[in-house]
């Protein structure tokens, strides 16, 4: 499909800098299959879903992935977005007409890393000094990675390293966060377990990729960057027996949707999984893992806008985003929510 069909205006001020506090009290739009939208919160939610559903969360844990630092004289910026063994990250280098392999990265707190390749794709191997395990390393010398249509509008601060992170997070390795999951407190968690609504969670890393612009004209000539996923052999028996008794499983996040699809057979059974997932899923791509979607809003010409066009219809997501913007909705990673039941 052509790239351009997935564009739309987005007024600037509609693009969120900070989150809502508290963060239940974001807006949220109820998107049905047909009819009329409705403009609810998130703390609505228990009383918009049935008894019996299951959300989907994902547990990865953001990891302070942005690095600054000097090759000589050079400035170079540093994005980790993918761990390949223990001392190893893949990152998107920026200055990085300025590096060659074999060149050596100072960044602060004593933290220093080898520019041992270089990718087709523009990105780098860091290979990092010493023995101390790299997420530490980032603790001390990295900052949050926020996306950057948000830092290009405002420093990133001591805020982030919990507002850039979900109630769920567990498992380091993330570069994003899986935003939709932003929104849920204890109290909304609570709300749902008396709701009688169920909840699993599966572990996507969310790289940087998320943030690259779709450069091609048709959606054939885009590649997605590869994300690292789990979900353990009990928690898809769990998912497969809800959706068996007419359950339904309903994603909170485009991230927790892409691993659930990825580890879907072509007859619809979640199956254990443990690997990497690339999977693009745009307009004429057959569902079969999941019955809903709470996701937030997303850029326009992304591959986030072509998942939820996937799932809802092109002239419907066009619809919902036109109310949104015309209602006010604030956009994008610290931005409110749609929830989304075809």
């Amino acid at each position: 499909m052509r790239v351009d069909l997935f564009d739309f205006h987005l007024p600037p001020e509609c693009i969120a800098l900070r989150p809502a506090r508290p963060r239940d009290a974001a807006r949220m739009l109820l998107v049905p299959g047909e009819g009329a939208f409705a403009d609810c919160t998130v703390r609505d939610l228990p009383g918009v879903l049935r008894a019996g559903d299951v959300l989907v969360f994902n547990d990865t844990r953001v990891i302070p992935a942005q690095l600054e630092g000097r090759r000589g004289q050079a400035r170079i910026g540093a994005t980790l977005h993918k761990r390949i063994d223990l001392r190893r990250w893949q990152a998107f280098v920026r200055n990085a007409k300025r590096l060659r392999e074999g060149d050596v990265i100072e960044f602060p707190a004593g933290v220093s890393a080898l520019a041992e390749a270089r990718h087709d794709d523009g990105s780098w191997t860091l290979a990092f000094a010493g023995e101390e395990p790299v997420e530490v390393l980032l603790d001390r010398a990295g900052r949050m990675p926020l996306p950057p249509y948000i830092a290009g509008k405002r420093e990133t601060d001591e805020a982030d390293r919990t507002d850039y992170q979900t109630i769920f997070a567990r498992e380091d390795g993330a570069v994003a966060a899986p935003t939709a999951a932003l929104h849920f407190t204890p109290a909304l968690l609570a709300a749902l377990d008396a709701g009688g609504i169920g909840r699993e969670t599966l572990t996507l890393h969310v790289g940087a990729g998320t943030f690259l612009p779709v450069k091609a004209e048709d959606t054939e000539g885009h590649r997605m960057h590869a994300e690292w996923g789990r979900i353990d052999a009990a928690t898809a028996e769990r998912l497969n027996a809800a959706r068996r008794a007419g359950r339904r499983v309903i994603a909170v996040g485009t991230t927790s949707l892409r691993l659930l699809e990825s580890a879907a057979d072509q007859h619809g059974t979640i199956r254990e999984f443990a690997g990497d997932t690339a999977i693009f899923i745009t307009p004429g791509y057959r569902f079969r893992a999941i019955d809903g979607l709470m996701t937030n809003f997303h850029l326009p010409r992304s591959t986030l806008f072509m998942l939820v066009s996937a799932l809802m219809g092109l002239e419907r997501m066009q619809a919902a985003y036109a109310h949104a913007i015309a209602a006010h909705y604030r956009f994008y990673s610290y931005g409110d929510a749609s929830l989304l039941l075809p």
